[in-house]
């Protein structure tokens, strides 16, 4: 892609930025970008000259990208020597906050490169970042820690295992979960995300800290992000590990859920659906529970359903319901709405 070139073009043509434009420039130039049928030939000294030119284009580019990561993580390990206010606490400095989220703005840009967010690793960037950052004063630090935290943690087993031993987990659990700045606390929940799904022994970290008590209380909150972040995660954890319905259902996870579709409709609804309908299927215990008189929760399908027909953008959720209303009670009364599918 484009965005894999250098800017500067020499003989008409770019140089890629990272090795796996390298691999498709070579693909391109050799024998295969050339007529199926023929023969082999030796690679040509011009191609050659020109192959050596782009690998070494790529090694100056990354090398100067460890550069701009050493650089970055010298601004964020300065000593801040601001002055004390009349109580003793530190006065904001705010060049030297700019310039500090202007290191993670530069960081999370270059981690997008699986070789610069290992770099970081090496250089000890992720401890930095758990250590002082998440807990920073600052608000604007925290989040911006968090989320090249994320950044990093995507995909990558060795930086997820790294994160998970140095105790990032249950620091970015009480972010999500206590947070006064609104933005931290999506964010780390992000972060959460990245280190957990599709990842055991994240997903042992996250049970051994109550995780999804987390969960639980981010779906009550009042920031609509936050709602539906955890609704989506919860939803992703119960299809990927069904051997946890058990323990949610005990703690009382069903109640909890329908409580939360008892509030003001909202789009996130759909995922706490979803939720339940992961439950209940092939789980007799959560379907008992969901058949708790005391619930309401027949009727309260029964109206949603209605209320969602004909709104195109609540397909989803009306699937949802309709599947939660054939497990749980009878499909004789989603055939007299018309419903049944």
């Amino acid at each position: 892609t484009e965005e894999d070139m250098s800017e500067g073009e020499q003989n008409g043509r770019r140089y890629p930025r990272n090795l796996q434009g390298v691999l498709q420039m070579a693909v391109d130039a050799g024998p295969a970008a050339e007529a199926p049928t023929s023969a082999v030939q030796p690679m040509s000294e011009e191609r050659k000259t020109w192959l050596r030119e782009a690998l070494s284009e790529v090694c100056k580019g990354q090398l100067d990208e460890v550069e701009q990561i050493k650089r970055c993580l010298s601004v964020l390990r300065k000593e801040n020597v601001g002055d004390k206010d009349e109580n003793g606490e530190e006065m904001r400095d705010e060049d030297d906050e700019d310039e500090r989220e202007s290191a993670f703005e530069m960081l999370s840009e270059l981690c997008e490169n699986l070789d610069n967010a290992r770099d970081l690793m090496v250089l000890g960037g992720l401890e930095l970042c758990v250590s002082q950052y998440l807990c920073h004063v600052q608000s604007g630090l925290r989040w911006r820690a968090a989320e090249l935290i994320a950044s990093c943690a995507q995909n990558m087993p060795q930086l997820q295992d790294h994160l998970l031993s140095i105790g990032t987990l249950p620091k970015l659990l009480q972010l999500t979960d206590s947070d006064p700045n609104p933005t931290v606390r999506v964010k780390a929940l992000y972060a959460v995300s990245c280190l957990v799904r599709e990842q055991e022994a994240g997903l042992q970290a996250f049970l051994a800290h109550d995780g999804f008590s987390v969960l639980m209380r981010g779906m009550q909150s009042e920031n609509e992000k936050l709602r539906t972040k955890s609704a989506f995660l919860l939803l992703n954890l119960l299809t990927s590990h069904p051997d946890q319905k058990e323990p949610l259902v005990s703690m009382g996870m069903v109640q909890q859920l329908v409580s939360v579709l008892r509030t003001p409709h909202s789009h996130f609804h759909e995922h706490v659906l979803g939720a339940l309908c992961c439950l209940v299927e092939d789980f007799s215990k959560a379907v008992t529970e969901c058949r708790i008189p005391a619930l309401g929760l027949e009727e309260l399908l029964r109206q949603r359903a209605k209320d969602l027909q004909g709104k195109e953008e609540s397909q989803e959720e009306l699937e949802f319901c309709e599947r939660l209303r054939k497990i749980c009670f009878s499909v004789q009364q989603s055939e007299d709405l018309g419903m049944d599918r």
